[in-house]
């Protein structure tokens, strides 16, 4: 086993993919195009003493499963305001997204389910169509048409599948671009589907009119919609930590018995439920900062279109707070990456097994709290790399 690993450690590094987790320090000054803090709540004051008034009451941690001691007030409100947010019937909330997405699949799936997911699902969502032992097809990104062929191969004689699940994300984390849901939907009712749609990088940042910032399902014909159920996290727009499945009182019941990544995990912290529940409220009344990250989303793409377009790389004003600039190589990504650290500006690098299609990608997310200087800084420096790099 040790020479085995050695052997994966020195493939790693040859192809530039040897990954560290680097510690941020209180005193840094970086401008963050990184993190997944979308709104910039998860150090908003009103969040922050949530959590603390929490942690103070409960404790620092839940102390046991949901079903046995680790359910508290905190968890049974959290829920109720996770469900008014999105719009639909109820909500379960798991300890991570991870978690939520492995305990509805897993619960859902089996022998007897057909799961057709899109090529670009999360590698939590495919982690939960193995675990549920159901046959999976994938199909090409955003194609409704090979997703209406894969379920129509339940048609085929000798299989028995008289369920169904379409999996797909609102808004796809590397790319940044949207899931074609309403015409989803209509598949979904075809086929007598079950449409599981990820809102991870949607909810707290997408919606329109009276529903901006309360995801891309709130306020459409997908909201409580009987053949829809939602998977989110807290830990990205909400700015605290936990995963939940939103949908129908039924399903939120037949979780609470089968989803075994709800049964037999602790619950998640009070102190993290506190800070989600603050956040929530604040997403219903505050529906500007969803806004503002919309308009950062496209200041960022129109300030990098000039060196980009320069390359042959066209960048659209993204869906969501998601910009995702494709690279030559790992080591291209990884160098720009580092370079733009050096002039203080922080973004993502994605790498293989990370990127769905097998391309390296910086990946920039707009947040709510950027300020015009932050974006005008960070776009110089972006296009001074990659004009480098051509």
């Amino acid at each position: 086993m040790a020479r085995w690993l050695e052997r994966q450690a020195a493939v790693r590094d040859r192809r530039g993919l040897v990954r560290r987790p680097l510690p941020r320090a209180l005193d840094e000054e970086f401008i963050d195009l990184a993190s997944n803090d979308y709104l910039g709540l998860s150090t908003d004051p009103r969040v922050v003493e949530a959590a603390a008034k929490a942690a103070s009451r409960w404790g620092a941690g839940a102390t046991s499963s949901r079903l046995v001691a680790g359910t508290t007030a905190l968890h049974l409100d959290l829920e109720d305001a996770l469900a008014r947010l999105a719009v639909m019937e109820t909500a379960l909330v798991f300890s991570s997204g991870y978690l939520a997405n492995i305990g509805v699949i897993t619960a859902l799936g089996g022998p007897g389910t057909l799961i057709v997911a899109d090529e670009h699902c999360h590698a939590s969502m495919i982690d939960g169509f193995r675990l549920s032992r159901s046959r999976t097809e994938s199909f090409a990104h955003n194609s409704v048409q090979d997703a209406g062929r894969a379920l129509a191969g339940r048609a085929l004689a000798g299989r028995s599948e008289p369920r169904a699940l379409i999996a797909v994300e609102s808004l796809y984390s590397v790319l940044g671009d949207e899931a074609p849901l309403a015409e989803l939907l209509a598949l979904a009712e075809h086929h007598d589907a079950v449409l599981l749609i990820d809102e991870a990088h949607s909810l707290g940042v997408t919606g329109a009119g009276n529903f901006q910032g309360r995801g891309s399902v709130a306020g459409t014909a997908l909201a409580g919609h009987p053949n829809v159920v939602v998977t989110a996290t807290l830990s990205k727009a909400l700015g605290s930590q936990g995963g939940a499945v939103l949908g129908s009182a039924l399903l939120r019941d037949h979780l609470i018995n089968r989803a075994r990544s709800f049964i037999f995990d602790t619950g998640l912290a009070p102190a993290s439920a506190a800070a989600a529940l603050a956040a929530a409220d604040i997403i219903r009344h505050e529906p500007w900062r969803a806004g503002s990250v919309q308009s950062n989303a496209a200041d960022l793409a129109a300030g990098l279109a000039p060196v980009l377009e320069s390359r042959g790389i066209g960048i659209d004003p993204a869906a969501g707070a998601v910009q995702s600039v494709a690279m030559p190589s790992a080591e291209a990504a990884l160098s720009a990456t580092r370079a733009a650290r050096a002039a203080g500006v922080r973004i993502g690098c994605f790498r293989p097994p990370s990127v769905p299609d097998g391309i390296s990608r910086l990946r920039l997310t707009a947040r709510a709290t950027l300020t015009p200087a932050d974006i005008d800084h960070s776009t110089a420096v972006l296009r001074t790399i990659l004009e480098e790099l051509s």
